[in-house]
């Protein structure tokens, strides 16, 4: 959906730091292979955030084994909504949000799911089915409730900000959001819009869709160009102690901000996608130039 196309109307191209370039310059001179893991595995991530004392969201379960499922389970049930994701995931695949009804019965997508339907996710995600076929773990956790700031932009799905480091300086921020589209992911290749960040002023700038650009969300007509961000200094605060916490110097941050406890990390990325200068209509190497 969001196809690396430049022209002089968007973005100079000489500006632009294209795949090759960002492995090459980015990447592999600034994060050591040995410590992919850490950022690749959600667990491992969220080991160090809670060792640092940074914001993200509680652990409830994590499952390696097909006959820790049930028990694990067992002990999430008292909790009224859980996100159950792949420790090795990407681009928010096996992602599911649980919530209870009024009855007590699990929701997923708007449908009641059953036990027996959760376990075989979980066994899924086990046998690797969204982590390119190896054995991975099962992460369960707290649920975010997006702030209600959101919800007059879009009120479905849980968006996220991503933020560009490099040598723990915030370059460029995003913001994803879900659509109807997008099945309540964010991700913006499944669907969702990406809209742009005034990273000195906290403010968000227009909407892309992949093909165009727009003053407010598909499916809203929330005046979002000019909407300040709440919390937007903490999150910055919170991005540099994160980049702080890891030995990756180019890193892509994915926060949330929760309705009662504010900015929370949901995950981190050792290969952050570049579909983030569309949706600034900057290009990296400009901005990399100017932080140095």
């Amino acid at each position: 959906m969001f196809s690396i196309i430049f022209n002089k109307k968007s973005i100079a191209a000489s500006s632009v730091i294209g795949l090759n370039e960002r492995n090459i310059k980015l990447i592999y001179p600034n994060n050591p292979k040995k410590h992919y893991p850490l950022a690749d595995d959600k667990v491992l991530t969220k080991e160090i955030l809670h060792q640092n004392d940074i914001p993200c969201a509680k652990t409830y379960a994590v499952i390696e084994y097909n006959s820790d499922i049930k028990k694990a389970w067992e002990s999430c049930k008292q909790y009224n909504a859980v996100a159950i994701k792949p420790a090795n995931g990407c681009g928010g695949g096996g992602i599911k949000i649980l919530k209870k009804n009024k009855e007590g019965d699990w929701m997923s997508s708007g449908e009641v799911i059953t036990d027996r339907q959760i376990f075989q996710h979980m066994a899924s995600i086990i046998m690797g089915f969204f982590s390119l076929g190896s054995h991975d773990r099962v992460l369960i956790e707290e649920c975010i409730e997006p702030h209600p700031f959101f919800h007059e932009i879009y009120p479905q799905g849980v968006p996220d900000f991503r933020i560009i480091t490099l040598n723990n300086t915030p370059l460029m921020g995003m913001l994803r959001m879900p659509t109807d589209r997008s099945d309540g992911k964010a991700n913006l290749h499944q669907n969702g819009v990406g809209i742009g960040i005034d990273m000195n002023e906290g403010r968000l700038l227009e909407v892309y869709d992949g093909k165009k650009y727009s003053n407010h969300h598909p499916d809203s007509t929330f005046l979002v160009n000019g909407a300040p961000i709440p919390y937007w200094e903490e999150i910055l605060e919170i991005c540099i102690s994160t980049a702080e916490a890891f030995p990756l110097n180019y890193l892509g941050i994915d926060i949330v901000i929760d309705k009662n406890k504010g900015p929370q990390i949901m995950e981190i990325n050792v290969r952050p996608g570049l579909g983030i200068q569309l949706v600034n209509k900057t290009g990296l190497k400009e901005v990399i130039k100017e932080a140095i």
